[in-house]
C-alpha cells in the first residue's frame, strides 16, 4: 500500500496544459486490486505457488512483457495456465464494471468545463481497454483512446503518449500526463510531457522519485493542482 505521506510531493503546475493524457488501470479504474485478487484465485486453482511480488512487479507492463516475466518465474506451461485462468476470472469482473477511482469524475468535469482535450493512453490491449471503459461508463468522456494494440513499443517507451498527443493535435511538451506506475511515468517523461503520478499498489522508489516529477496521493489532489492553474494565471512554458 502506498504511504500518502510519501506521495505528497506536488509543487504547483507551472503551465496551462493544452491536453491531459490519462493512463487507465490503477489510475482511473481500481483494476489493479481486482487483477491481484484474480491472480491469487488463478494460482490457487492451478496449484501454483505464486507470490504477490511477482504480479506487483508487472504493474504497468504490456501483456507481452508481463507474460514473459511469468514464463521466467514459472515456466511456459504454468505461466500459460496462470494467465488463461486469471484472464477468464478478470474478464468477468470487467464485464460487471470495475470501480472508478475517487475524484475521477470531478476531474473529468473540471477539464470539460475549461475545454481541455483528454485522451486515454493505456498499455492494455484495445479490445479489453474498450470493454473496461464502456462497462465503467467512461468511454464517451475521451476524444482519443490509444492502447497497447496501437503501438510497437509499449511503456516505458514514449510511443503511446506521442501517439495520443499527435491524435489530439497537441505537442507532447504541452501535455499533462496522469499515471500510477513507474513504466508510465518513464514513458511520459521520454515523450517530453509533464507527468503527475498518483501511485496505486506500488509506491515509487527512490530512483523514480529522483526525476523530480509531481507525486500526489489521489485524483482529488491532482484535480486541486489543475483547478489552480486553470482558474488562475499560468505561465505558457511547460514544466515538470
Amino acid at each position: 500500500m502506498v504511504d500518502p505521506a510519501r506521495a505528497a510531493i506536488a509543487p504547483p503546475i507551472d503551465f496551462r496544459p493544452q491536453a491531459v493524457l490519462f493512463d487507465m488501470d490503477g489510475l482511473m479504474l481500481d483494476s489493479e486490486r481486482a487483477m491481484l485478487e484474480t491472480w491469487r484465485e488463478a494460482a490457487l486453482a492451478e496449484a501454483i505457488d505464486a507470490d504477490d511480488a511477482v504480479w506487483l512487479s508487472m504493474v504497468g507492463m504490456h501483456d507481452r512483457a508481463s507474460f514473459a516475466m511469468l514464463v521466467e518465474a514459472f515456466g511456459e506451461d504454468a505461466a500459460t495456465r496462470l494467465r488463461d485462468v486469471s484472464y477468464r476470472l478478470y474478464d468477468a469482473r470487467v464485464a460487471a464494471g470495475l470501480p472508478r477511482k475517487h475524484g475521477l469524475i470531478e476531474l473529468l468535469d473540471l477539464l470539460d468545463a475549461h475545454g481541455i482535450p483528454k485522451a486515454v493512453a493505456t498499455s492494455t490491449r484495445r479490445e479489453r481497454a474498450l470493454a473496461k471503459l464502456a462497462a465503467s461508463g467512461l468511454i464517451d468522456r475521451f476524444a482519443v483512446i490509444v492502447t497497447g494494440s496501437d503501438v510497437e513499443h509499449p511503456k516505458p517507451a514514449p510511443d503511446i503518449y506521442l501517439l495520443a498527443a499527435r491524435e489530439l493535435g497537441v505537442d507532447p511538451a504541452h501535455c499533462l500526463v496522469l499515471e500510477d506506475s513507474e513504466p508510465g511515468v518513464r514513458a511520459a517523461l521520454a515523450a517530453g510531457a509533464t507527468p503527475i503520478q498518483v501511485p496505486d499498489l506500488v509506491a515509487p522508489g527512490d530512483a523514480l522519485r529522483a526525476f523530480g516529477h509531481r507525486i500526489v496521493a489521489s485524483l482529488v489532489q491532482a484535480r486541486e493542482l489543475l483547478a489552480t492553474v486553470l482558474t488562475g494565471a499560468a505561465q505558457p512554458a511547460a514544466g515538470r
